[in-house]
């Protein structure tokens, strides 16, 4: 499924990635996953009201660190779900160039770099995240 999906991207290079075959798609993916990793502006948790009263006043220490480590666990995998869907998954996306044609030549290479790609474009989409 998930060779599908990024195969299916890799037609037209950057201009085959689904976030210009499905813009609304996009949106409305994008919306979902910060209101469901409580981003901004989807804070509730963390509003100004309930700061006395949340949660941050009932753990402390580990559990509380831990509650940081699986929010940005949660935003570091639908940066990754984003990054297959709409992104292009492991592809360069620049057509046309002859030195793509070394890497699909050896295997092990080829992984590395397709994972490298990946985690890239998963990075920057994690940045944008956590920027906002």
């Amino acid at each position: 499924m998930y060779v599908d999906i990024v195969e299916a991207q890799s037609k037209y290079g950057f201009w085959g990635w689904n976030l210009w075959r499905q813009p609304i798609g996009f949106i409305i993916f994008l919306i979902s996953s910060l209101a469901e990793c409580e981003r901004l502006p989807f804070d509730l948790p963390e509003a100004e009201e309930e700061l006395i009263a949340g949660y941050q006043t009932e753990y402390s220490g580990i559990k509380f660190g831990l509650f940081y480590v699986a929010s940005y666990l949660n935003l570091l995998i639908s940066s990754l779900f984003v990054t297959v869907l709409y992104l292009g998954g492991c592809n360069i996306s620049i057509p046309y160039v002859s030195i793509l044609e070394l890497f699909e030549r050896d295997p092990i290479f080829g992984t590395t770099i397709g994972i490298f790609i990946t985690l890239a474009k998963t990075y920057l989409f994690l940045f944008i995240s956590i920027a906002t």
